[in-house]
């Protein structure tokens, strides 16, 4: 793949404000060389914006299913592999897990269960923190709104 003559490349063009975050890339033909400029310094009020922004619920259990699913599969598949010796017992997943066991087919399910119990958990977890950042930030306003009031009855 051969690069661009001349111009510029955005890494990671987004739109609204997050360009601000894109890598701009210059490539100089001339010299043979190309520089990179780092992105421009987000404003606080958007970066604020962003770290208290909801987690996406189903997302994130997705995510969270997905991973602990793979895991459980990964972990299952190694035992196999090593001939079913280990340090660990997976006998006892079957217990956690109905129709686990730790065979091929048993590889199978535990990803199912694995992604089950992990998009519960990865949901139940964004709910948990969304609830404290949206309880936080009302009891936040809720007491700057009565610190401007509390001389209001001074100015009549």
């Amino acid at each position: 793949m051969r690069a661009p003559e001349t111009g510029t490349i955005e890494a990671a063009p987004r739109p609204d404000d997050i360009d601000a975050l894109a890598l701009r890339i210059r490539f100089h033909p001339g010299q043979g060389s190309m520089t990179a400029t780092p992105p421009r310094a987000m404003p606080a009020a958007h970066a604020i914006t962003l770290a208290f922004a909801p987690i996406h619920k189903r997302a994130f259990g997705v995510a969270l299913g997905l991973a602990t699913g793979l895991v459980v599969f990964l972990v299952t598949v190694i035992w196999l592999l090593r001939g079913g010796q280990g340090l660990v017992n997976l006998w006892i997943l079957g217990n956690y897990f109905a129709g686990y066991t730790p065979t091929w087919g048993g590889a199978f399910i535990g990803f199912g269960w694995g992604f089950f119990t992990g998009f519960v958990a990865g949901w139940f977890l964004a709910f948990c923190r969304n609830f404290v950042i949206a309880t936080s930030l009302f009891l936040i306003r809720a007491r700057s709104e009565l610190e401007s009031t509390r001389d209001f009855l001074d100015h009549i």
